[in-house]
């Protein structure tokens, strides 16, 4: 009898992000630090499976943006310790935005240059085998409608300059199609800001499945909505279509992928709000059969596209109770493993 074929690729990656995300301000949860993160990560073990790696976010108090060399030389010394690769940076571009004033747009291309910065010398260290910096527009939809072409110009504007600082440090760069950031709320729009800069080499799309769920269902853009109103959720061949839609518009520029679960509505915690809703792998609310729609990620009609060597879980904004529960990250890897070993090699 032939012996079932064991995928190990794509690396499953654990986010370090969601100890901080919607954390450590007044009303919200304290932050989980990156060591527990860390631990959480390299502790989860199913049927032999293994978390490959973490992905990081540059900001407190993970890391300090402000000394670059000693917290990367720290961050480095702590992941080869717990035997972990790095992945996608996300750099803390938010004290600035890619539509705003010209100090705003230069704070933003300052934080992509910090996240280059560290990206490269992890891939010089033999630490990071893989993955992209991570942006978006730092910026409300609120903002953005209030001259939304003009606002498309500036994004792109500004993001050719950041795929000019990303190409000096042979980097990618991930916009993630998130709800909450204005100019990217949509998939048209996300789509317009990719082929108006036309850098496909440098500047490609980060797909959270929780984020581009709510593409679908047309918030903060009901114009751009894939699924009807009133959608029955039990009409899987309507969302099916949507789905297929949505995903070979986007796939071709596709560069990372976040894996997740979304019981189709919006939450926030702390300072970011209005976003899509992170749930559990088996939250009995959760809209998407997590292994059957990561494919429509990774294949094409001519089978796996093999364009990134990691997959990344991210799970934002689980209150602490259930982020420090250890089966809380076994089921997370569970669902991650299955992925692979349907859609991997």
């Amino acid at each position: 009898m032939a012996k079932t074929k064991t995928n190990t690729y794509p690396k499953l990656h654990n986010a370090a992000w969601p100890g901080t995300v919607g954390k450590g301000v007044a009303g919200a949860e304290a932050f989980i630090d990156l060591d527990t993160m860390i631990r959480l990560t390299t502790d989860a073990e199913v049927g032999g499976a293994k978390f490959d790696g973490i992905d990081l976010a540059l900001g407190k108090p993970h890391f300090d943006p402000d000394d670059i060399d000693g917290e990367t030389n720290r961050l480095a010394e702590k992941v080869s310790k717990y035997g972990l690769e790095v992945g996608t940076i996300v750099p803390a571009i938010w004290s600035g935005s890619a539509f705003g004033s010209d100090a705003a747009r230069k704070t933003f291309l300052d934080a992509v240059k910090k996240g280059c910065e560290v990206g490269a010398a992890l891939r010089k260290l033999k630490l990071r085998p893989s993955g992209c910096i991570r942006i978006d527009t730092a910026a409300g939809v609120e903002l953005w409608a209030k001259d939304p072409e003009a606002n498309q110009k500036r994004i792109a504007e500004t993001f050719v300059q950041a795929c000019e600082i990303a190409a000096d440090f042979d980097e990618v760069l991930a916009c993630e199609g998130e709800i909450c950031w204005g100019g990217i709320h949509s998939w048209k729009r996300m789509l317009q800001i990719l082929e108006t800069v036309d850098r496909p080499q440098t500047l490609g799309f980060q797909a959270d499945m929780s984020h581009t769920l709510l593409y679908l269902l047309g918030y903060n853009a009901p114009e751009d909505r894939l699924l009807p109103e009133n959608f029955d959720w039990k009409d899987t061949a309507v969302f099916d279509a949507a789905y297929r839609k949505l995903t070979d518009a986007m796939r071709i520029w596709t560069v990372d992928l976040h894996i997740a679960q979304n019981d189709g509505t919006v939450f926030g915690s702390g300072t970011h709000d209005k976003t899509g809703r992170h749930c559990l792998p088996k939250d009995p609310n959760g809209k998407l059969d997590i292994v059957k729609y990561a494919g429509y990620w990774l294949r094409d009609e001519d089978g796996l596209t093999k364009r990134f060597n990691h997959i990344c879980w991210d799970g934002c904004m689980f209150s602490n109770k259930t982020m420090l529960e250890p089966q809380t990250w076994n089921d997370i890897l569970e669902a991650m493993n299955n992925v692979r070993q349907k859609h991997g090699w």
